[in-house]
């Protein structure tokens, strides 16, 4: 696979001034097209993406993570890549662990591959960690496959896949989301261990509103699984 010609970087971003830069800067190193979407930022994140690079798709209202995803693998297919690998914009992501997802899929034939931080896990915040495991539980049991770490959005995706499946999610929940429907039409998903940077960045996670959503959705799906929907 030429990762190059075929795969673009989708960063979702909101108020991320201080990072942006330098991340879209280190994913350049490995792709040719970085799409940064800025979803409402009221700082200079889209100003520094683009002199970074990056081509950047500006929301004028924050609609979330998830609403900000879609929006950047819908236009890097539309611009002809095939592939899209996802990191976050905080510099929590190491864009030095690309070749470990191309060499993944181009071994194992996985249409998904996602990070794994677990392997490191003291070094990410207790919160995070606790919540990550706990919601990874809830879906290996609807999964019934392991799943190391179900949260992580440093990921590597099939576009043409992606786009034949049906995947809604406007928040948080998309990393669970994307995850299930994959695994829920047998597809090949595999786990790479990846660096594990916190530099005590500010989570865009609403406590409250983003626990509620994840909840709203994980009732959707178990109903969905007690139909088959879900496999």
């Amino acid at each position: 696979m030429n990762w190059p010609a075929s795969c673009a970087a989708v960063i979702p971003c909101l108020d991320e001034e201080r990072t942006i830069g330098a991340v879209v800067s280190a994913m350049r190193l490995h792709l040719r097209k970085v799409l940064v979407i800025d979803d409402g930022s009221s700082d200079r994140t889209a100003e520094l993406a683009e002199r970074a690079g990056a081509e950047v798709l500006s929301h004028k209202t924050t609609l979330g993570k998830g609403a900000a995803l879609q929006q950047g693998w819908q236009r890097a297919r539309n611009l002809g890549f095939t592939w899209a690998l996802t990191l976050d914009g905080d510099g929590q992501h190491c864009a030095g662990d690309a070749p470990i997802f191309f060499e993944c899929a181009d071994r194992t034939s996985a249409v998904l591959v996602v990070g794994n931080r677990m392997s490191d896990a003291s070094s990410m915040p207790w919160l995070r960690r606790f919540v990550n495991r706990w919601i990874s539980r809830r879906l290996e049991k609807l999964t019934g496959r392991s799943l190391p770490d179900s949260q992580c959005g440093l990921r590597l995706m099939s576009l043409d896949v992606w786009a034949t499946l049906p995947i809604t999610a406007r928040h948080f929940e998309i990393e669970s989301e994307v995850l299930l429907r994959f695994l829920s039409e047998g597809l090949r998903v595999e786990f790479v261990p990846i660096q594990v940077i916190y530099k005590g960045e500010q989570s865009k996670i609403h406590p409250w509103k983003d626990t509620v959503r994840w909840f709203r959705w994980w009732k959707k799906a178990r109903v969905l699984k007690s139909r088959s929907s879900y496999r």
